[in-house]
């Protein structure tokens, strides 16, 4: 059966909204394993059909943009490694900082920082993600998340 693109998500991803301390702690450590993982099928499942997300000055809406834009990604983003900080968070909403470490093609490793606002819906699918990042390029002696 084919659902329309229209049709509300019917998954449930716990913990859902509103967010308590221990729940939105919960949200952050689930998404810091999927993105570690490097799997887009596995990361994508956590958004909405409709996700409208803003990664630098990329704009995607839904999870198939999603799951091309992170194949892509991690073809360039070698070795990636992700940790999350939990900053905030309230009824549906939750902010965290993140910083993570990868190398490009040539060898040089590179820390990638920056903040994400995270929205989601009464299923606890991320509905909106706002993201802002910075690159700092970084010797191998220096990398902080092996």
């Amino acid at each position: 059966m084919t659902v329309p693109a229209h049709a509300p998500d019917t998954a449930v991803r716990r913990p859902v909204p509103p967010f308590t301390e221990e729940s939105a702690l919960l949200k952050v450590r689930a998404a810091e394993d999927a993105w570690n993982s490097r799997d887009p099928e596995r990361v994508a499942l956590a958004y909405t059909e409709d996700s409208v997300w803003r990664n630098r000055d990329r704009f995607l809406t839904g999870r198939a943009e999603i799951r091309a834009f992170l194949a892509e990604k991690w073809e360039r983003e070698l070795d990636y490694r992700l940790r999350k900080e939990l900053w905030a968070y309230t009824g549906n909403r939750i902010s965290v900082r993140f910083e993570y470490e990868w190398h490009d093609t040539t060898g040089q490793w590179w820390r990638s920082h920056g903040n994400e606002q995270w929205e989601f819906d009464g299923n606890g699918l991320m509905r909106r993600r706002e993201a802002s990042i910075n690159d700092v390029a970084i010797g191998p002696g220096d990398r902080r998340l092996t």
